[in-house]
């Protein structure tokens, strides 16, 4: 159990800023919680679902799967930070006993979007597909909202860059282990769904049962209307600036990861030229991950160490943009290698220092996640928009060496513009 933060007597310890740093039990029980998320995220993206989809549309399964995603997809913008938001005001009591705020949707989400997933492995229309992942996809990210607020809530700023490295390497690893569990330990769709299931439950339900969650004292919880509730959905720009460099820096660097990633496997086979390009993939996937655990968690700390965040978001998109280059004007094997490696220590570092950049810009405590919510819109939304950009950029404007030419100056720029946030340093 993590210690209660102490805080004055005027303010809930659920809207404190907290003081009392995390402890490594806490930090491995919430990067446990985050692997079983983005496992529940990649795994049936990668592979469950075109498996899926192919076995019940052989003819049509490029279209079909693209249907069941961005429904999914869509889901995912709108349900994390409405999640966020009904978090934020949640005060449950239960035979005289108050429950915090955040591990009910944690813990609940876990539950309902493992069932969801063992509803959608049974599914053998295109329709029961795309129901039951846009049921899955508004459950972890119900989840996803939960567990991003608990680092603003419980993580002190001088904490937070470390911590944060922790929590960002379950974005990569997860494929990883997901990609494993469901190819190499069990065989067949069904069983990877429900092997899926069972491991969100088991890495993300401690984490709600054995951590501390303040509860939110009615008096502080800000009423439940419909309306008002879509209205806080907009943030202004003008009243609260850095938060609004800080989302759209994020979705400039979020768009050039998608427009970089999308077509890495045709690129590999039509590029590249490589002879096994799916084994290919895999080994520039296995770099990234290993490029972005080496650099995460130790750029996090220097950022805590020297008080400093814009310095490490700056070199971590200028070492991006370098590995798109490399793509761009040398697509060989041995290229492809490094710039994977590169990418993904420059993303390692990115991931840490700008999500703890991010929770020192939110603009009230009482809205933690529902704002990160709306910074999530950020990394969601580039997934939507990186084909459509990516497409024509491939057939019509020079092919790779264009895209990735602008993969480098969009996640440059999105990165250098964190310069405009004044009250971060």
């Amino acid at each position: 159990m993590t210690t209660v933060n102490p805080t004055p007597a005027s303010l809930p310890a659920a809207l404190a800023e907290p003081t009392v740093p995390v402890r490594r039990s806490w930090i491995a029980l919430i990067f446990a919680a985050n692997l079983g998320v983005w496992m529940a995220f990649f795994t049936p993206i990668q592979v469950l679902l075109p498996q899926q989809v192919e076995r019940i549309a052989p003819g049509d399964k490029e279209a079909m799967l693209a249907v069941v995603t961005g429904l999914g997809a869509l889901a995912a913008v709108l349900a994390n930070p409405l999640a966020g938001a009904l978090s934020d005001r949640t005060s449950l009591r239960l035979a005289n006993r108050h429950f915090g705020r955040r591990h009910v949707w944690t813990a609940c989400g876990a539950v309902v979007g493992a069932f969801a997933l063992v509803v959608l492995a049974r599914q053998d229309s295109i329709a029961g597909v795309a129901v039951a992942w846009v049921a899955a996809q508004v459950c972890f990210n119900a989840m996803l909202a939960s567990l991003t607020a608990a680092i603003p809530d419980r993580v002190p700023v001088a904490q937070r860059g470390g911590v944060s490295g922790w929590v960002g390497i379950p974005q990569a690893l997860g494929l990883v282990v997901g990609a494993v569990l469901v190819t190499a330990v069990v065989t067949g769709n069904a069983a990877g769904y429900a092997a899926i299931a069972l491991a969100v439950l088991l890495l993300s339900l401690p984490f709600a049962l054995l951590t501390q969650d303040d509860p939110l004292p009615r008096e502080h919880r800000s009423p439940l209307r419909a309306r008002a509730l879509l209205a806080s959905m907009w943030i202004s720009p003008r009243r609260h600036p850095d938060f609004a460099w800080a989302w759209f820096t994020r979705f400039l660097v979020q768009t050039g990861n998608a427009l970089g990633t999308l077509y890495l496997l045709y690129f590999l086979t039509d590029g590249v030229r490589v002879a096994d390009p799916e084994g290919a993939l895999l080994v520039l996937i296995l770099l990234y991950t290993l490029g972005m655990m080496l650099t995460a968690v130790v750029a996090g700390r220097l950022s805590d160490r020297s008080g400093r965040r814009k310095v490490f978001v700056i070199v971590s998109g200028l070492i991006m943009a370098v590995a798109a280059v490399l793509l761009a004007v040398a697509p060989t094997w041995p290229m492809a290698i490094v710039a994977a490696l590169l990418l993904g220590a420059g993303y390692g570092v990115y991931l840490a220092v700008d999500a703890a950049l991010i929770t020192q810009v939110l603009p009230a405590a009482t809205d933690r996640a529902k704002d990160l919510g709306v910074i999530n819109i950020a990394n969601s939304a580039p997934q939507v928009l990186g084909p459509a950009l990516s497409a024509p950029i491939v057939v019509h404007l020079g092919g790779y060496p264009t895209l990735y030419a602008v993969t480098a100056a969009v996640t440059l720029v999105g990165s250098v513009l964190v310069l405009k946030i004044r009250s971060v340093p």
